[in-house]
């Protein structure tokens, strides 16, 4: 049966300090990129949308366009039908002949009058999603610049780091199977309480490298005996020693 190696506090310490050490390289090259990544998901996400409600009403536009060929259509053969019965009106032979002709051209005549009225109420709706249109291209186009401008300096960011963050990401991945789990474990806790995710930190000027709370001389005695692993009393993080942090 393999024996599984104890690590002593020292090299606890030490671990946990080299880990932070390519961290903390990992998040200045994000704090370089910024801001950026998001603005481009939400810029790409946003032109994504607009497109969508682009096509919408180029589609509602389209349907309206066959309602008014539609319509169109029917004036066409009402007028037809206009012809027919204006034609047969001048051989009506009686009265009762005569009503029913009248009757058909009132309702073809209305036929073609309320279809002129839907082609036009129809197509003061197209002038009004055309001017939408014209607005949400216009949008695109703007949000399309910025967006190639945010990728264009995303990109430049990311081809100056690209090399580093890959070393420094595998570096940080060696360093973490080298820490306890439970060491482990509590460190990414502590980094995720902090924007500057320091989670282990040295005593600098008899001060915690993190808040700059105060160290006691008896307590910076204890850090550099290497005995436990001692936390600041004011802000949680672990502290090591500067023999420690210099290796």
């Amino acid at each position: 049966m393999a024996t599984v190696k104890e690590y002593s506090v020292e090299e606890k310490l030490a671990s946990l300090y080299n880990l932070q050490k390519f961290e903390s390289k990992l998040d200045e090259i994000a704090v370089l990129k910024g801001e950026l990544p998001i603005e481009v998901r939400d810029l790409e996400d946003e032109i994504q949308g607009l497109h969508a409600r682009e096509t919408r009403i180029e589609e509602e536009i389209n349907g309206i366009n066959e309602f008014i060929n539609q319509k169109k259509l029917l004036i066409e053969q009402s007028n037809d039908l206009i012809k027919k019965y204006e034609k047969q009106s001048d051989n009506v032979k009686n009265s009762r002949e005569y009503e029913a002709i009248t009757k058909e051209l009132e309702m073809q005549t209305l036929e073609v009058r309320l279809a002129e009225r839907h082609i036009k109420d129809a197509n003061e709706e197209i002038s009004d999603k055309a001017r939408v249109l014209d607005t949400a291209k216009k949008n695109i186009a703007n949000k399309e610049a910025n967006l190639k401008v945010k990728k264009g300096e995303l990109d430049k960011i990311i081809a100056e780091t690209e090399k580093e963050e890959t070393e420094q990401r595998v570096l940080a991945e060696k360093a973490r199977a080298a820490v306890d789990p439970r060491l482990l474990a509590s460190f990414d806790r502590i980094r995720n309480n902090y924007r500057n995710g320091l989670a282990v930190v040295s005593v600098i000027r008899d001060a915690c490298g993190g808040c700059f709370n105060a160290i006691p001389p008896q307590r910076q005695s204890e850090i550099r005996q290497h005995k436990k692993i001692i936390v600041c009393e004011n802000c949680g993080r672990v502290l090591v020693d500067e023999e420690t942090a210099s290796k």
